[in-house]
């Protein structure tokens, strides 16, 4: 099965690079590359050109302000994958990432992963090419308690750690009935999931709770469940110093004004003609 890795970038091209080395040392391989930028940047375009081992697409749109939903549907629109993973322009991916995606995927679920957030000295590090992220991901345990004292504010550690899909601690896990939301940055469906809510809406800005829970309530309302990635599908995240975005109660308004209404399938998504 082809997949189609969406990933949802703004001028970052140094992680970006990143990012494509973790691509490089993917164990499963039949996937391409949808670079989804947020803009229209020349540095970019130029850096995409000398990636020549994967199949890569980028898509672009004027910049004018931040329009990531609007960024993702255009991703999604040149993705030919049967089975599409989303993840944010600043993380990194293990190298079973796709592998366990698919592993646990189901074609009436949404699988949601977690990820490690960094501290600065592993960001550091990372960047400057001084260690890779199989690098990483190979001597996670043995650097668990120096790289959680580098990510003291960030938290979140322990999601670095590996399980075995289907495996005794998975099957314990599962059995939880507190459900984990889903994550923006680490999630997969079939495409056609995603086509039947007409993708991210667009109409609702670009608040993280925009592309996670609105996402999920959308997909719940046509009977998709959600699948927990936690400790099976992992990623590094790059630290950086977290923007205070207010809260837009309007949005929450409009977002519950569709479930009153039971609009799942957003007007202003992928098919913008809806």
């Amino acid at each position: 099965m082809k997949v189609s890795v969406i990933v949802a970038v703004y001028k970052d091209i140094e992680a970006l690079s990143l990012i494509i080395d973790s691509l490089r040392n993917q164990t499963y391989k039949n996937f391409e590359v949808i670079i989804a930028e947020d803009g229209e940047s020349q540095e970019m375009r130029e850096y995409i050109s000398t990636i020549k081992d994967l199949d890569v697409k980028h898509t672009t749109q004027e910049d004018c302000g931040v329009r990531k939903s609007h960024s993702q549907n255009n991703g999604i629109r040149a993705s030919s994958g049967e089975y599409l993973i989303f993840i944010d322009g600043d993380c990194i991916l293990y190298s079973d990432f796709i592998e366990k995606h698919l592993a646990i995927s189901d074609l009436k679920g949404i699988v949601s992963g977690r990820r490690v957030n960094l501290g600065p000295k592993y960001s550091k590090m990372l960047r400057g090419k001084k260690i890779s992220s199989k690098w990483l991901e190979d001597n996670f345990v043995k650097k668990y308690f120096d790289i959680a004292k580098d990510a003291k504010e960030e938290k979140h550690t322990e999601e670095g750690l590996k399980i075995k899909p289907f495996g005794i601690i998975h099957n314990l896990l599962k059995r939880r009935k507190k459900e984990l939301p889903l994550l923006g940055c680490n999630f997969s469906c079939y495409k056609e999931a995603m086509c039947a809510i007409n993708g991210f809406d667009e109409a609702l800005g670009n608040s993280a709770y925009a592309s996670d829970a609105d996402l999920q309530w959308r997909f719940k309302a046509l009977g998709y469940n959600l699948i927990s990635a936690k400790y099976i599908a992992n990623q590094f995240h790059l630290f950086h110093q977290r923007k205070e975005c207010g809260f837009d109660r309007g949005m929450v308004e409009q977002i519950e004004k569709n479930k009153k209404n039971s609009i799942f399938k957003c007007k202003q998504g992928v098919d913008r003609d809806i």
